[in-house]
């Protein structure tokens, strides 16, 4: 029975499994026994695929990451007003967390207990900062509220963005995916836009 499972395991499908488990357990609360049994393939055959649990973390976390970054290099994410630019930003980022939800969550979980953690959280505040600097043009240019303090403002945003993982399930159904989008844009912009 290992044996046809061992057979139908790629690294992909193996790091689909992993992700699962660090996010039932927490990635300090696994093992690589825990990742064994829940992969129904041996330790050793974990290794043939890669070095460790860190080395799939880091692969998890990168594929929630190149998401993020990705729509910072959309043309949508670069043309245009600020505010127009930053309304892009905040929906494409709740299309990926909702596209990519394990991996997501498990970039929003860790806590820099080992390099790749350290690494992940500096390059989550490389997003916000980015963001920030959006936000900061969009309030120069007079599109968005210059009252809010632009970090406290990103923030909020990404607090309300973020939560998402801890109650979105995905059903299936395209169209209430494209209802919590529209929300969060919704709440967000008719929060920071000024009255014009």
């Amino acid at each position: 029975m290992t044996t046809a499972k061992r057979d139908t395991y790629t690294p992909d499908t193996l790091l689909t499994v992993a992700v699962r488990v660090f996010n039932e357990r927490g990635y300090d609360g696994t093992s690589m026994e825990h990742l064994s049994k829940a992969a129904g393939i041996s330790k050793s055959s974990i290794y043939h695929h890669v070095s460790g649990k860190e080395e799939l973390l880091r692969r998890a976390v990168s594929r929630a990451l190149d998401g993020l970054f990705g729509i910072l290099d959309e043309e949508h994410a670069r043309v245009g007003t600020a505010a127009e630019q930053l309304e892009h930003v905040v929906r494409r980022t709740v299309e990926v967390l909702m596209a990519e939800l394990p991996y997501v969550t498990l970039l929003l979980r860790v806590r820099g207990n080992t390099g790749t953690e350290r690494w992940a959280l500096e390059r989550r505040r490389e997003f916000d900062h980015r963001v920030a600097e959006l936000l900061r043009a969009a309030a120069a240019e007079g599109d968005v509220r210059g009252d809010v303090e632009v970090r406290l403002a990103t923030r909020l945003v990404f607090g309300m963005v973020n939560s998402i993982v801890e109650w979105y399930r995905p059903d299936g159904r395209g169209s209430a995916e494209r209802e919590v989008v529209d929300a969060v844009v919704r709440l967000v912009f008719g929060g920071l836009r000024t009255g014009g």
